[in-house]
């Protein structure tokens, strides 16, 4: 395939600490690379690097004559009274806006382009952010953190989107059901691997395989070193009858072999964060009791005749569409708003921990010393002391970082500094919104122990499905109009919501109308057309998904590859075609 984008030798740093040393990558047309990293790592300054946003200290960067780059960053934000339309339109000729604009919004789902940017919540404005992207055709979209902030029908929508539309890309992501379903390679960024990055052709499930082969190596070539270098030792410690004959370049090889073990031993020093929220051990059957809870916010109607109990031991997850209600429930539940129906009873003394999506309880101000200890250099956990030294590195953070203030920290720094602080207080209820955003995926994997392992109550909410899968043992699912729904686990709840969805042309998951009702409106081919056409589809889907495995299947052949290639890009064009004259037929069908 054609090379789009390389990038040879790349080395940058925050400070002076390094984040990563010659880094050398690749992106090939149709490539769509998930990249992961402890936090730290440097994969948003990677990308920034990628985009020409930031010169790298040393290395180089070079894109294809003419290939377009589109980037989304973690953070984005829009004047508030510009609309949609507007922002999609700037810098456009008219004759794209005409074009291209309209394409865009249907893309990303806008029903309304009058629509405000301040009037979004944060999943439509990264939606926004994407859409600016696609209106520009890129040959490359850079994506850092795109499932933050939004639903499961937005990162539903995003994974259509990414598999079916013909750019490459690089997305920066903690979602590992997102990574298994749209990534075709997957790169890690980590100092545990030779040059420092370590790349995979497959999904993330794939990777991890790899990925173990790898450290098993890696393992086995640390143990055979540590031998060697015994060896050499005790030779080199021998009388001196035997120094008196010694190899100056056996001398030297001895010394290689130790630098080379201390190597791998240095790369092999990986940290997790050590999660591990308190629980009181308050034995009170119910700890929350909600009965007939009504709300209504903004004029919208978010719970209607909920009832719901929490007994320690409890793991209720809420799902449901951005806006749903699911933080105003949370809010209910800690006491800070009350219900405009109903009765919420909490156990006397109740005590609730609760995380805050908006991280509104740190000051960006304050040094992260100040920031994990408030009350001098030392904090009480499980009522020993713990000095701040101690503590911070217990969730990653090096002693030189203590002076730092807390917004220059990145997304996952703070998460973990939210956390640590948490911990510190016995909880019966752990209120949690939105806590894996910016989270690295190992420490997403302490998080999730440590969530099973509370033997207090938990609500949950998150955008992260495995998380919520894996740790809730039921799922309360708000529908945004009133109406909640318990169930017996997260795979119940999503199943329940394809009835729900609001079938598009563009959505692989649509199904044409019945023939009968076609030929009301349809011409005697067009009704023929129409009966044959869903078929159609899923044949030439199956037969694109052959083309793409044969691809795959050629990489080592350079000329077998350019076959298979032009191959794929005919069969996606048929399933383009197929989906368009579909649209095409049910727009005649509805009369428009």
């Amino acid at each position: 395939m054609p090379l789009l984008l390389s990038c040879q030798s790349l080395t940058a740093s925050f400070g002076a600490n390094a984040l990563f040393e010659d880094i050398s990558l690749g992106i090939f047309d149709g490539d769509r690379v998930g990249l992961i990293g402890p936090n730290g790592s440097g994969k948003s300054t990677l990308l920034d690097i990628l985009a020409g946003v930031r010169a790298p200290d040393s290395g180089g960067v070079a894109v294809r004559k003419g290939a377009k780059l589109g980037y989304v960053a973690q953070n984005v934000s829009f004047l508030d009274d510009f609309t949609v339309s507007q922002i999609l339109e700037h810098g456009l000729s008219d004759a794209d806006k005409l074009k291209l604009v309209p394409q865009a919004l249907g893309q990303a789902g806008f029903e309304n382009g009058d629509a405000t940017a301040g009037s979004l919540s944060g999943g439509w404005k990264r939606r926004l952010a994407i859409a600016r992207e696609l209106v520009l055709q890129p040959d490359i979209l850079l994506l850092d953190e795109p499932t933050n902030h939004l639903d499961l029908e937005g990162i539903l929508w995003l994974e259509r989107l990414l598999k079916t539309t013909p750019f490459a890309s690089v997305v920066v992501s903690h979602d590992r059901y997102f990574l298994e379903n749209t990534a075709t390679e997957m790169a890690e960024l980590a100092r545990l691997y030779p040059g420092g990055l370590f790349r995979v052709k497959g999904n993330y499930s794939e990777f991890l395989a790899r990925k173990e082969e790898f450290i098993n190596a890696q393992a086995r070539q640390q143990q055979s070193l540590a031998t060697q270098v015994r060896r050499e030792l005790e030779w080199l410690r021998r009388g001196p009858k035997a120094r008196a004959t010694k190899s100056k370049a056996r001398i030297d090889a001895a010394g290689r072999l130790i630098g080379e073990l201390a190597e791998v031993t240095a790369r092999q020093q990986t940290g997790a964060a050590q999660i591990d929220f308190t629980a009181s051990g308050r034995r009170t059957k119910n700890l929350i009791e909600a009965h007939r809870v009504d709300k209504q916010l903004g004029g919208r109607r978010l719970l209607t005749g909920l009832d719901v109990v929490l007994r320690p031991g409890d793991r209720l997850g809420l799902a449901g569409a951005n806006g749903s209600g699911k933080t105003t429930l949370l809010r209910i539940m800690n006491g800070e708003i009350a219900p405009d129906g109903g009765t919420v009873e909490r156990a006397i003394g109740l005590r609730v921990v609760y995380f805050d999506q908006n991280r509104q309880q740190l000051d960006p101000q304050v040094t992260l010393r100040r920031a994990l200890a408030p009350e001098g250099d030392s904090v009480i956990y499980r009522d020993q002391p713990v000095h701040v030294a101690g503590w911070a590195k217990r969730f990653l953070f090096r002693p030189e970082q203590l002076e730092t203030s807390v917004g220059r920290l990145s997304g996952g720094e703070q998460a973990r500094v939210l956390i640590a602080r948490l911990m510190l207080q016995p909880a019966d209820l752990l209120l949690l919104d939105e806590p894996t955003n910016d989270l690295d995926i190992p420490t997403l994997e302490v998080l999730e122990e440590s969530l099973l392992e509370f033997t207090g109550a938990l609500v949950l909410v998150t955008h992260d499905r495995y998380l919520l899968a894996r740790v809730s043992t039921a799922v309360l699912g708000l529908d945004g109009e009133g109406g909640v729904t318990l169930f017996a686990d997260y795979s119940q709840w999503e199943q329940a919501q394809s009835p729900r969805r609001k079938p598009k042309p563009e959505a692989k998951a649509a199904q044409p109308q019945p023939a009968a009702q076609a030929k009301k409106r349809l011409s005697y081919l067009d009704s023929r057309e129409w009966e044959s056409i869903e078929e159609k589809i899923h044949l030439a889907d199956q037969d694109l998904e052959r083309k793409k495995a044969a691809v795959q299947e050629a990489s080592s052949d350079a000329a077998r590859l350019q076959v298979c290639y032009r191959e794929m890009l005919a069969a996606q064009e048929e399933v383009d075609r197929l989906y368009a004259r579909w649209a095409e037929l049910e727009a005649k069908l509805q009369g428009t």
